[in-house]
């Protein structure tokens, strides 16, 4: 095994530096850049721990620490038909001219070159991609590539009710819906927007279509709906519901104060003392989430705990923002415009040596929360959810 690992990674890299040498004549730009990605991924450790672990995944898409990168997020449009305050600066953002955001034939490109190393899950993000009039295509585009066993979307549900049947039928196979309160009223000054009842119905007809589990997310903020948490609980009593508190996250413009974070102790503890009969679910090892149960309900609970207890460890995600930039850490502000090489007429060959040597450089962990609340990143709604 160590043998064939070690032929292939010689393949890998002497391919590598063979593709850029090829072009160094009339992309001279391209070519330097994929050199030395080539070199970076040669000295970044990654060919040890191939040789120590054999090769049964690409190692463009594997970073120092020997985390595998299977599942990427794509961003498709920073545009958002609601105004969470923990997401949209209430001054609103910058957009992207639409000339600047991929177009549905880049993002399947470059979905198609992640799934050939590897990635076998896909979720579509914005702002709201539902919003996007070409999103059931996109879907079906992705469905068609093979290898690929997870295509997800992440939506505030407001259009769900009308075009799940659609995307299903496409190929979506799993739906995260944002939500964070059961309040009509509250809802409009979390969002700033009306809409309840539609999210409320999306959420049951994703139930209806068969979605299982159907994964509700609720950013926690303390003065907002910390007292909802047992409501929520409650809710996945007769619904096949994942209902996941999130830990509120800071990034530019939302105003992120650490009183205002809820830690997932805190959450847990306070439903425990109104169900200490309460399980612990086993996870899978990249899982974000750390889930329980109330026994005999439909649905079950979870919480991300990215401020109190990182999972970085573990992370298996790559993000692609809507404007093509690849970020290999949601909290991190180094990017990588992969558009700009696409555009520019860079090869399959150039973009994966750029991509590898973006992920080679991905740190062992995040900042921290109070360092992340100092540093310059994206508005969330610029990121992808």
């Amino acid at each position: 095994m160590a043998a064939a690992a070690a032929a292939w990674w010689g393949r890998l890299l002497r391919g590598a530096r063979g593709a850029a040498s090829r072009r160094a004549c009339s992309t001279g730009a391209r070519a330097r850049a994929a050199s030395a990605a080539a070199q970076e991924l040669q000295s970044s450790g990654r060919g040890r721990f191939v040789l120590e672990h054999g090769a049964p995944f690409s190692a463009f898409l594997m970073d120092s620490f020997g985390r595998q990168h299977n599942y990427l997020r794509i961003s498709l449009t920073e545009k958002c038909n609601l105004r969470c305050q923990y997401c949209m600066p209430e001054e609103g953002v910058q957009l992207t001219p639409k000339s600047e955001l991929l177009t549905a034939e880049e993002i399947i490109t470059l979905a198609r070159l992640f799934v050939k190393e590897g990635v076998e899950k896909i979720r579509l993000t914005g702002g709201e991609p539902l919003i996007r009039p070409d999103v059931v295509d996109i879907v079906g585009q992705l469905y068609k590539l093979e290898g690929l066993k997870t295509i997800a979307v992440t939506t505030n549900g407001i259009n769900l009710t009308r075009l799940l049947p659609r995307l299903k039928e496409a190929g979506l196979n799993a739906i995260n819906i944002s939500l964070d309160t059961l309040v009509p009223a509250k809802f409009e000054f979390i969002v700033r927007r009306k809409g309840f009842h539609k999210v409320m119905e999306g959420i049951h007809k994703a139930t209806e279509l068969g979605y299982h589990p159907v994964k509700v997310n609720c950013v926690v903020m303390r003065g907002f709906n910390e007292d909802e948490v047992l409501d929520f609980v409650d809710f996945t009593k007769d619904l096949p519901l994942d209902v996941r508190f999130i830990e509120y996250m800071p990034f530019d413009g939302n105003k992120w104060n650490f009183k205002k974070m809820v830690s997932y102790k805190e959450m847990l503890d306070t439903i425990k003392q109104r169900w200490p009969e309460l399980e612990k679910l086993p996870c899978e090892t990249s899982s974000t989430a750390k889930s329980y149960k109330v026994p005999h309900f439909q649905g079950q609970i979870s919480f991300i705990t990215s401020m109190s207890e990182h999972f970085c460890g573990s992370c298996n995600r790559l993000r692609i923002t809507a404007d093509g930039n690849l970020k290999v850490c949601l909290f991190g502000n180094s990017e990588v415009s992969l558009r700009d090489h696409l555009r520019s007429g860079a090869s399959e060959e150039e973009l994966i040596q750029i991509i590898g040597a973006a992920v080679g450089r991905k740190k062992k962990h995040h900042a921290g929360m109070f360092n992340i609340s100092r540093m310059k990143n994206r508005p969330m709604v610029l990121i992808g959810g």
